[in-house]
């Protein structure tokens, strides 16, 4: 099936709680994006995201920390098609040793996971399959 990841850092304008902890609903708006990209690469057309199924967070994220969102579709129906995601931590800042430090995680740590449902109308459909 068709994959997509995109990766970026946290900001400080992504911090919404104390402690400079980013909001959960930043990783949904990175699945959206990676939800777009899918339909684009399947359908030829942005299409709409319709409901998330399931969505699980779990390990926090903070400004600074390095995000890949993943996902992929992992069923066509006529206009339907269903997603699954997962965010993945894969660098986290080191402000404890200076202002500037980060490590590359060993493994990556996985921050979220999702599935859902979009939909692409037949007539927005320009890739035949």
């Amino acid at each position: 099936m068709t994959k997509s990841l995109i990766r970026m850092r946290m900001s400080s304008h992504d911090a919404h709680y104390g402690g400079n902890l980013v909001d959960g609903a930043k990783m949904l708006q990175l699945f959206g994006d990676v939800a777009t990209e899918l339909l684009i690469i399947n359908d030829g057309d942005e299409g709409l995201f319709c409901a998330y199924d399931n969505v699980e967070f779990l390990a926090p994220v903070y400004a600074g920390d390095y995000i890949e969102a993943v996902g992929e579709i992992t069923n066509v129906g006529n206009s339907s098609r269903k997603m699954k995601f997962e965010a993945r931590k894969v660098i986290a800042p080191r402000t404890d040793i200076s202002a500037s430090a980060a490590d590359v995680l060993a493994e990556p740590i996985v921050v979220c996971r999702a599935t859902g449902t979009c939909v692409v109308p037949k007539d927005c459909q320009r890739i035949k399959h």
